[in-house]
């Protein structure tokens, strides 16, 4: 079948990619730098013409509380209406587990509207929420990081390989529309600051992670719960230490 992948050429997306093309279906890599801009609108009826799913893996280039928000709404609009028209049968969108626990946060409240677009059109579709990828846990150390102090919450975090993440898109995306959330997380319930303390200390950091339970997640208090996926997730395989084993081996 033809799928369009809107981030095609993203961490997940370009994975994404590449694992549906192996098994033969026909799929656009979309992204601005491709001619398909989901915000312009730019290109998005000719890549979506004779498309019976389209994948929504495209994060916004600026986390700051307006930007966010607009890139969210406006990119998912603009795809739900083109795909409406194109007759497309699945919308599938990839979304954050506890987005809607963490709307303290501009970007999480970002997220929150756009599955709620998702839920009132009329495309079927598959939100798929997943857990923080281990590839990101450097940038959740930066915005924490005051001076050479990363004060974070001893909260539950259940991370997930990026490369686990897009073999688990494969099979939702060739699945029957859910018209619901699903969840994905791996197989690892840590403490987030026990989490970044050992990754900063493979990465010889010595940046000092300070457990501060009052600590902000990108603007939004945590509890044990916030993180983590509820009843019935989809397990993936990869853990954390196997994951760090494996980047330390290539640099």
């Amino acid at each position: 079948m033809k799928i369009v992948v809107i981030g095609g050429t993203g961490l997940i997306g370009t994975k994404l990619v590449d694992n549906l093309r192996q098994l033969d279906h026909e799929v656009v890599a979309a992204s601005p730098s491709a001619g398909v801009n989901a915000v312009t609108g730019e290109g998005l009826a000719d890549a979506l013409s004779g498309a019976q799913v389209v994948v929504d893996v495209a994060n916004s280039p600026s986390f700051e509380d307006k930007a966010v928000l607009e890139f969210f709404e406006t990119s998912t609009r603009n795809l739900l209406a083109a795909e409406a028209a194109a007759g497309v049968k699945h919308h599938v969108a990839l979304s954050v587990v506890g987005t809607d626990r963490l709307l303290q946060s501009g970007y999480f409240r970002a997220k929150m509207a756009q599955e709620d677009l998702i839920k009132s059109s009329s495309v079927p579709y598959t939100i798929v929420r997943a857990t923080q990828f281990f590839e990101f846990i450097n940038s959740i150390a930066y915005v924490a990081t005051e001076g050479q102090t990363v004060r974070l919450s001893s909260a539950y975090v259940q991370p997930i390989v990026s490369d686990d993440v897009a073999a688990a898109l494969v099979d939702f995306t060739l699945d029957a529309p859910a018209n619901g959330t699903v969840e994905l997380a791996g197989p690892d319930r840590l403490r987030l600051d026990e989490l970044v303390r050992r990754f900063l200390s493979v990465q010889q950091d010595t940046r000092q992670v300070v457990t501060d339970d009052n600590a902000l997640y990108f603007g939004a208090e945590l509890n044990d719960h916030s993180l983590v996926p509820g009843d019935n997730p989809r397990i993936t395989s990869t853990h954390f230490e196997d994951w760090l084993s494996r980047s330390l081996s290539q640099v």
